[in-house]
């Protein structure tokens, strides 16, 4: 997927999804094929790590539980929430 590709120009990320996950799925509706739902029902990234990518920037966004935290590896800014 052309989204795992690590590119020097751009910052590299980190997703981390908190405890607090309940499921609810909206990461998966706003970015397919970036979040699965694990077998206890809770998402989980296919990849910890990608490129800058909108679609996960509208998954942490579409949180209900603002579980979903982006950070910025060149930085180690938190970008999302």
């Amino acid at each position: 997927m052309a989204d795992d590709v690590r590119m020097s120009d751009k910052p590299v990320w980190r997703i981390e999804i908190a405890d607090s996950c309940i499921g609810s799925g909206s990461c998966l509706g706003a970015a397919p094929g970036r979040f699965v739902l694990g077998a206890d029902n809770l998402s989980r990234p296919v990849h910890t790590e990608s490129g800058e990518d909108e679609a996960v920037l509208d998954a942490a966004a579409s949180c209900p539980m603002e579980a979903i935290t982006i950070y910025n590896l060149t930085t180690g800014e938190q970008i999302e929430p």
